[in-house]
């Protein structure tokens, strides 16, 4: 068993060690990936769940994504649900006068999915965002609208110049072989979904089904999603030894792992401090043996897991 273990171990580490042929690195050092809309698309930046809800934490929130803009973590990644808007409106504020510089994502809900509402949804978002155009926006999560309807409503904006490339997130293997079916399914550019070393179930079909067609994976909640998950993540013996070898911290060894397996990255910061212990991880170059130990302390999947969802 042991021996069939670690041959498992060895073909999942080929796989992840191949990289990816539309991979290079901007102005700003910071590795980019190619999209299948031929763009680029950073592979590292800044998320802002929770950011923008509580006025005392506002002036922190806005200086750490300032802060991550200047260390070169150009991508924000924000969604109209957010704090009903508020993230956004913080983003808008935060990247005012440095638009050019940044790749902007942006999600629909999926109440709002309908051709119109996704249109509609758009120019809220854009206004809160003070910007005339967002680089990516996604459907946030399937929902009870018919998918034709919401990329009909994806390709009026990206033919109107207000989206440059459109999306999905929290979509599965299922999900992703119906949407390519559909018109404009083509243009889908990226899958979101949760992604972790303790969130291992979309390296069963999802990313090789996605890889095999270059569509991106954006991982979310890289640090895990709750409080108790991230300390039992965290705190994994194994992922400590890591760290400790790099002089590094556990969260830094856990983004440069997501890094390492090809996904686009966006943790969340809300001090100037902690997008600063962000970016080290770009500069954490894990080894087979530090892979080796994390894979037997995260093990791969075996079989197929339903996709997990915040």
């Amino acid at each position: 068993m042991r021996q069939l273990f670690c041959l498992s171990l060895l073909s999942a580490r080929s796989f992840y060690n191949t990289k990816q042929a539309n991979m290079s690195t901007s102005n700003a050092g910071i590795q980019t990936m190619m999209l299948p809309s031929g763009r680029s698309i950073p592979v590292f930046g800044q998320g802002t769940w929770l950011m923008g809800e509580i006025s005392s934490k506002r002036n922190a929130e806005l200086a750490a994504l300032q802060r991550g803009l200047d260390l070169g973590l150009t991508l924000i990644d924000t969604a109209e649900m957010y704090g009903d808007g508020a993230a956004e409106e913080l983003v808008g504020q935060a990247i005012e006068g440095r638009r050019k510089e940044v790749y902007l994502v942006g999600k629909v809900l999926p109440h709002h999915a309908t051709r119109q509402g996704v249109i509609d949804a758009c120019h809220r978002s854009l206004k809160r965002l003070k910007t005339e155009y967002l680089n990516l926006y996604l459907l946030h999560w399937p929902g009870q609208i018919p998918l034709d309807d919401t990329l009909e409503g994806f390709t009026y904006l990206k033919d109107q110049g207000y989206i440059i490339d459109y999306g999905v997130s929290n979509f599965d293997t299922a999900d992703m072989k119906e949407a390519l079916t559909l018109p404009g399914g083509d243009g889908i550019v990226t899958d979101q979904v949760m992604y972790n070393p303790a969130r291992r179930g979309i390296e069963y079909d999802l990313v090789p089904w996605c890889r095999q067609r270059a569509i991106p994976i954006m991982a979310y909640s890289p640090l895990e999603h709750s409080p108790e998950d991230r300390r039992k993540m965290l705190e994994n013996p194994a992922l400590k030894l890591v760290a400790e070898a790099h002089e590094a911290t556990p969260a830094q060894v856990a983004l440069a792992w997501l890094l390492h397996q090809n996904v686009i990255v966006t943790p969340k910061a809300g001090t100037s401090k902690h997008v600063e212990e962000n970016r080290r991880a770009l500069d954490i170059t894990l080894t087979e043996e530090d892979l080796s130990r994390l894979d037997q302390a995260f093990p791969p999947p075996h079989k197929k897991v339903p996709l997990e969802v915040r």
